[in-house]
């Protein structure tokens, strides 16, 4: 089961799960509706419920109109009053059958203190969490909870298919070279990303498999990654932890 990435503004996806029989479809973060709309319309299809990740408005700005157009339409929220619309809470540990499909909700704090994952299915929809070749920047969080929010999703089956908020790729294979320059699989990575853009192509779903191999904030504990931080910070001496926000620091920081 492969989901469609649903171009959104400039550079986010709301994802599409397609329907199992006898049921609706599942969007997760729809930021905006009209792109919605316009793809229902077209393919002659229409949701049963709504996945969210976390509050903000460029992955919930749509739910209020996608309601008014399908008043049954069940919105499953992490528990934040920042979601007034939610017709169902849910927090990590949860599973929850959403029009035929079984997700398990993980707590992933950090870009925001309320930030969930649905895994399930082979798939993994986690929002500003976990990018391809990157990670969300920390709004909310602290590097902990990032760190171990990470550790959590990249312990999960390398099968995985990873369906992130953002088209992000390309600027993150940027900095992930300089972070990581010798890494064979993350040069192969970059140029396929170079490719696929070139053509106007989504560079996901990609599998967990390609982003531990490729993405540096998934090999904060990698030698060469950890040289590299240390290069950056003027010195070595780093625990896990601030090895691992010192890199988001660079990155919040990054031109190419």
């Amino acid at each position: 089961m492969t989901p469609v990435p649903i171009p959104a503004f400039a550079d986010n996806y709301i994802w599409l799960l397609p329907a199992v029989p006898g049921r609706g479809c599942v969007l997760v973060d729809p930021g905006d509706a009209a792109p919605v709309l316009e793809a229902a319309e077209a393919g002659d299809w229409q949701p049963d419920a709504v996945l969210l990740t976390h509050h903000h408005d460029d992955h919930i700005g749509g739910v209020a109109a996608l309601r008014a157009r399908w008043p049954g339409l069940e919105v499953i929220a992490p528990e934040d009053p920042r979601i007034p619309f939610a017709s169902r809470r849910v927090s990590g540990g949860d599973r929850i059958d959403v029009a035929g499909h079984d997700f398990e909700v993980l707590p992933v704090p950090g870009h925001t203190v309320s930030h969930i994952a649905f895994q399930g299915h082979g798939l993994l929809f986690c929002g500003d969490t976990l990018f391809s070749l990157g990670c969300g920047r920390l709004f909310e969080g602290t590097p902990a909870q990032m760190l171990a929010s990470l550790d959590r999703l990249a312990a999960l089956p390398g099968d995985t298919l990873v369906c992130c908020g953002h088209e992000y790729t390309q600027s993150n294979a940027a900095f992930a070279r300089a972070a990581d320059p010798d890494n064979p699989a993350l040069e192969r990575r970059s140029e396929e990303v170079a490719a696929l853009r070139q053509n106007s192509l989504p560079t996901l779903p990609v599998t967990l498999a390609d982003e531990r191999a490729c993405n540096p904030f998934l090999r904060v504990d990698a030698p060469a990654v950890r040289a590299s931080i240390a290069a950056w910070a003027g010195h070595d001496a780093l625990g896990r932890v601030d090895a691992f926000a010192a890199l988001r620091r660079w990155k919040d920081g990054f031109r190419a």
